[in-house]
């Protein structure tokens, strides 16, 4: 069969194997955008025919994924979507090899997700306290549930920052666009710190590292690791510090829907783990302080 590109192999899938399957429409919707993310990553890395896609593209984006910070459960459903098109693919001869059977859905943990508690965020606070930039990743981490990916891709011009508060324009992918988040006076102090003792460089991103490049992903993580072993929290990871504005922000003041928005989420149902964790955060507190 002629080499056609992925694009064209999806509307195939769309018009003939759901059709044929009889996929309900919210089905429908869901696969369609897991499937457009994979392509978007796909193509990003090379790979645009049917012809060059093999198990080692998929792992990768999965692998992704994971980075990203999605939620197990998350991750299971885009691992089926990937799982039906690759057999779709196989059964219509697109390519010769059951890439499908490979794929091997993740562990969904059903368990609360790791977070900091107040005590021991605020020992991480003090940790870093005394480099500003480092200060002020982690505090954007605590005050806006920032992916990883996203952090590292913010700009000077994503920042607005008055003396008390300011908004961090978070740029996502092409599928769900861009979303605006207020910054409170705990994340603005500390970027404009940040900012009054950047190098100054031509380079538009926000968090640079010390040759005056952009900071990656691997760079704050090495860096942070550094942090947390310093506080005691070894078990803890950049994952962590989104998990930890997730469960306060659901402690605090966030229904389902407003969570979802700002984190960032495709699927409401992913934020589900955060109201688990401000439960057993309430209980504990309610303990705390019995009288």
């Amino acid at each position: 069969m002629e080499d056609i590109t992925l694009k064209k192999a999806l509307d195939d899938y769309q018009s003939v194997y759901m059709a044929y399957r009889n996929f309900a429409e919210r089905t429908r919707e869901e696969y369609i955008n897991d499937l457009e993310d994979l392509i978007e990553f796909l193509e990003k890395n090379g790979v645009n025919k049917v012809g060059r896609l093999g198990l080692a593209q998929v792992e990768r984006y999965l692998a992704e994924l994971e980075k990203r910070g999605f939620a197990g459960a998350t991750r299971k459903r885009k691992t089926v979507a990937i799982r039906s098109f690759l057999k779709f693919l196989y059964q219509d001869q697109y390519i010769s090899s059951n890439i499908a059977k490979h794929i091997i859905p993740p562990f969904v943990d059903n368990k609360t997700p790791m977070y900091l508690s107040e005590v021991e965020y605020s020992r991480l606070r003090t940790a870093c306290a005394g480099n500003k930039r480092d200060a002020a990743i982690v505090e954007l981490f605590l005050q806006t549930g920032i992916r990883l990916s996203e952090l590292t891709n913010l700009t000077l011009d994503d920042i607005e920052l008055q003396d008390e508060e300011g908004s961090v324009r978070i740029r996502g992918s092409r599928r769900k666009g861009e979303r605006i988040l207020p910054l409170n006076s705990k994340a603005s102090q500390a970027l404009n710190a940040y900012l009054g003792q950047r190098n100054n460089t031509d380079s538009s991103f926000l968090f640079l590292n010390r040759f005056g490049k952009p900071i990656g992903d691997r760079g704050v993580q090495k860096m942070l690791s550094k942090y947390l072993e310093k506080s005691g929290l070894e078990r803890a990871n950049v994952h962590t510090l989104r998990h930890t504005f997730g469960a306060h922000y659901a402690v605090n003041r966030a229904g389902g829907e407003t969570l979802q928005k700002v984190m960032g989420y495709k699927d409401r149902r992913s934020t589900s783990m955060y109201f688990s964790a401000a439960q057993e955060i309430r209980k504990k507190e309610l303990e705390e302080n019995a009288l």
